[in-house]
């Protein structure tokens, strides 16, 4: 099994960042670029893998008392992950996202992965802004 986790200060309210993160229609604004998520009936999405070319039954569910999205494969239970979003005073949160695979076919690797969820918490903190950056002006 392997395990990856990342975390980013960003300079908006949680709720705010949780809002963003949880709108399963804007997904894909802010997840790697090769995952496609289609909404079934929540629960259940289809994850499409641009790299594998599959299309991978999954689930997606939003936490909003908790700030939390957890998702994972539904059938193989090749990977599961979180992202939460805390409070850290001052108009601030963090963000943490983490990632577990329990079948290493599944495991692109350590750099592949840091890099898609660094590039992840960036084009989440760009949505996140525009989001303020529009409700303010």
């Amino acid at each position: 099994m392997s395990e990856y986790e990342r975390s980013r200060t960003l300079p908006a309210q949680p709720e705010h960042v949780f809002d963003q993160a949880a709108n399963v229609a804007q997904l894909d604004s802010w997840l790697p670029d090769a995952l496609h998520v289609h909404v079934e009936d929540p629960p259940a999405v289809t994850v499409h893998e641009d790299r594998s070319g599959e299309d991978m039954p999954a689930l997606l569910r939003a936490e909003p008392d908790q700030m939390r999205l957890e998702w994972g494969t539904r059938e193989q239970g090749g990977y599961t992950g979180w992202l939460q979003v805390a409070g850290i005073g001052s108009g601030a949160s963090e963000v943490t996202v983490h990632l577990s695979f329990f079948d290493e076919s599944h495991d692109p690797g350590e750099r592949a992965v840091g890099d898609a969820l660094d590039g992840s918490l960036r084009r989440l903190e760009q949505q996140v802004r525009m989001r303020v950056d529009n409700a303010a002006g």
